[in-house]
């Protein structure tokens, strides 16, 4: 009998376990620790920022579902790592219980392979003063947060009908380094439409804040995309939407602190700037949980499993920009030093960011961290599972199940809009994630036949689609399985 633990109930976590229940018998052990008991589909956290779905709709409680599947689940935050066990040389990882008689308790949980899906830490102390719901700052990053988001909208609107002057809201990222400016974009188009819908949108300035270096990097280094059959850069797509629907934008920005209604700044230039609001919408930068890890002695080997976030199949080698490439990126999500142990989606450490590095005159690192949430994450969990799966199976150690950045595609439909009728959204689907310089030299890094992007209120009905398709999915409905990552 094998035990497989799995770290998180996010997309990632999530999508390993219902694989390896629906693959394994049930001689075979799949427990999911996690501090959160509920599930939530986090690409419709924008529309709850908005006040258009209730958060009730997005989430459902996991201990029933799992219950149901025969998948175990202990509410529990991860405290340490001991891949070598101790004395009885059984690997385990300690736990902090965080709910019921059991809260502030700790255990052991032993494994045979661990999947490490605890995602990121939503590092919001990184920049001074950025607290969500507080100083005018909201973040959409989870449920809750985007309920404060509304309430905050919701008085921005109420306050605009009898404003005598433009009221301000900034949305976008609030570090240096912070990515899902994805997230970032939706939220401000949909916000852009709700106060149309709302009629106050002539008494409200609009302005997007990111350290990207142009419009629709995305910290992905931006893409060359067919669009109504021309070849157009996604710089020139988002300019765009953003002249379109009256949005200004400010770039190459580092936001380093927020006050009440200011955000402070550093440019490429070195410059130090301000910019007030009303309403704010910031990302924050995202971490490592720091997390630590020791051997069988108790020695410290932290470094063995962690860079931030968990050492994988990755070529982590120091080298130039110009010399980076797509083989940089895992295929196996497997520690290397340990193989029972996988990161797959966001808790895996990236060799490198996938947009051009950038110092401030000042020395200030401002370019985005490579993006690895949505599809990305179910697609390499899925990976992770199936490789665990014909290991267990075949009674070796199976690398079967291979999938690079550099060699994966992803679709995003980024809301624009919300309404059956009035709503709109972006469709962009990239191949690959990681450009591929050499393969693909004169497109910019992807293949043109398979990057492409589409505007329109269809965008907006499939959107829809993927919210209740993927929560049907998630439910582990029949034949859940036939929906892909």
């Amino acid at each position: 009998m094998s035990k497989i633990v799995i770290l998180g109930a996010g997309i990632a976590g999530h999508t390993a376990a219902a694989h390896l229940r629906r693959k394994l018998s049930g001689k075979h052990e799949v427990l999911v620790v996690s501090p959160n008991h509920n599930y939530q589909w986090i690409p419709s956290n924008i529309w709850v920022g908005i006040g258009r779905m209730k958060p009730e709709q997005i989430i459902f409680p996991l201990p029933p579902l799992y219950k149901k599947k025969g998948i175990g689940f202990k509410q529990a935050k991860v405290v340490s790592f001991h891949p070598e066990g101790d004395a009885e040389h059984t690997p385990y990882v300690k736990v902090e219980y965080v709910y019921g008689e059991q809260k502030g308790h700790t255990e052991k949980v032993t494994y045979d392979y661990l999947i490490n899906a605890t995602g990121p830490k939503l590092a919001f102390e990184m920049t001074d003063g950025l607290v969500p719901g507080t100083n005018d700052v909201y973040s959409v990053c989870t449920y809750d947060h985007a309920q404060h988001a509304t309430t905050g909208l919701n008085e921005l609107v109420e306050k605009a009908k009898y404003s005598a002057t433009k009221l301000k809201v900034l949305i976008g990222t609030g570090h240096a380094k912070a990515t899902c400016q994805g997230a970032a974009f939706e939220y401000i188009l949909n916000v852009e439409h709700e106060l149309r819908r709302r009629k106050v949108r002539d008494k409200v300035d609009i302005k997007w804040i990111s350290n990207e270096p142009y419009l629709g990097d995305f910290g992905m280094d931006g893409m060359l995309l067919s669009y109504a059959g021309e070849s157009m850069k996604s710089s020139d797509m988002v300019e765009m939407v953003f002249k379109d629907r009256g949005i200004e934008w400010i770039l190459q920005a580092g936001v380093n602190r927020v006050e009440k209604g200011l955000v402070h700044y550093e440019t490429l230039d070195g410059d130090h700037k301000q910019e007030s609001f009303d309403f704010a919408m910031l990302i924050p930068a995202f971490s490592g949980h720091g997390f630590k890890a020791y051997d069988k002695e108790g020695r410290d080997i932290t470094d063995k499993l962690f860079k931030g976030f968990m050492i994988v199949d990755a070529d982590y080698t120091p080298k130039p920009y110009e010399e980076w490439s797509v083989q940089d990126w895992p295929e196996t999500y497997q520690n290397p030093t340990y193989p029972n142990i996988f990161a797959p989606g966001i808790a895996f450490a990236p060799p490198h960011s996938i947009s051009k590095p950038r110092k401030s005159a000042n020395g200030t690192d401002i370019f985005p961290s490579p993006p690895r949430t949505g599809m990305p994450s179910g697609i390499t969990a899925k990976l992770v599972a199936d490789n665990i799966i014909d290991s267990i199976k075949n009674g070796k150690e199976s690398r079967h199940h291979k999938g690079s950045m550099g060699n994966m595609g992803a679709a995003c439909i980024a809301s624009s809009g919300f309404g059956l009728t009035s709503g709109s959204g972006i469709s962009i689907t990239t191949f690959p994630i990681v450009p591929d310089y050499k393969k693909y030299e004169k497109s910019g890094g992807r293949d043109l036949k398979k990057t492409f992007g589409e505007i329109g209120l269809a965008g907006h009905w499939v959107k829809l689609a993927l919210h209740y398709g993927f929560i049907y999915k998630a439910k582990m409905r029949p034949f859940w399985w036939l929906i892909p990552e």
